[in-house]
């Protein structure tokens, strides 16, 4: 189960997502995140991620490669995000 709160601070749109980030909930993702005002950063608080595959990792790669910031990532999940882009890269 994926959990998302929406919160506002200092102009920023934080996300606090919680519980599993796997690829059935990425539509869910980009709905709830595309209807966001492109003025404003979007903020992904990862702190209460237990779970996340490939799919979730791309994911948010792609979506710090289009501006938005990841806090609180835990080590494994920047680990894995630094290694798809270096595949992508090479690839």
């Amino acid at each position: 189960m994926l959990r998302i709160q929406k919160s506002a601070r200092n102009g920023d749109v934080v996300f606090a997502l919680s519980g599993r980030i796997q690829i059935k909930h990425l539509a869910e993702l980009r709905e709830v995140f595309e209807g966001e005002s492109e003025d404003c950063a979007l903020v992904f608080d990862l702190k209460n991620v237990t779970l996340i595959d490939e799919g979730g990792v791309q994911f948010l790669a792609n979506c710090e490669a289009h501006g938005a910031k990841l806090e609180n990532c835990p080590a494994y999940i920047r680990e894995w995000i630094m290694t798809e882009r270096q595949q992508s890269q090479l690839g």
